[in-house]
């Protein structure tokens, strides 16, 4: 068994399962509550999908011959709700993920030990991709827990329901 061409089918399992998962409990909501926030320090669904997604583009973009923080990126700016519909919303949702898959697709076993940079700093192609299970899987548990607080007693399960 190839042990690096088994990690890169398994994370790439794993993101695919992240986002499925992110986008079920993203259906259940009302575009209305897909920008609702708590309060003025946290984020909403929406905000959460517009810097994965921004993320998501500057680190995939070009990534073994550009820094993973392009100098086009404004961190900050995702962090603004101007998007307006979910559509807009959807649309930017699946250009991130689209650019971060196609990458990962193009992956191979021989570059998972190949140096990148990301803010300046090295890491290795497996330590790029474990960063990223780590940051992605943090976002889609912030939109599944405000998704399941908005939808309360509405709420449908996406795993195995309580006492079953």
């Amino acid at each position: 068994m190839n042990v690096g061409r088994e990690y890169l089918k398994t994370v790439t399992q794993r993101f695919n399962e992240a986002k499925i998962t992110a986008e079920k409990a993203i259906e259940q909501l009302s575009e209305s509550e897909l920008f609702w926030i708590p309060n003025e320090e946290s984020n909403s669904v929406a905000i959460i999908m517009k810097h994965m997604s921004g993320n998501m583009v500057s680190r995939w973009t070009d990534f073994f011959t550009t820094d993973g923080e392009k100098p086009y990126r404004n961190r900050d700016d995702e962090f603004v709700g101007d998007i307006k519909t979910k559509e807009q919303l959807m649309k930017m949702w699946e250009f991130g993920w689209d650019t971060f898959l196609t990458t990962l697709k193009d992956i191979d076993e021989e570059h998972l030990l190949k140096k990148i940079t990301i803010r300046n700093e090295p890491h290795s192609v497996i330590e790029a991709i474990e960063r990223q299970m780590y940051h992605y899987s943090y976002h889609v548990g912030q939109i599944i827990y405000i998704a399941k607080y908005l939808k309360s007693s509405d709420w449908k399960t996406l795993t195995i329901p309580r006492k079953k």
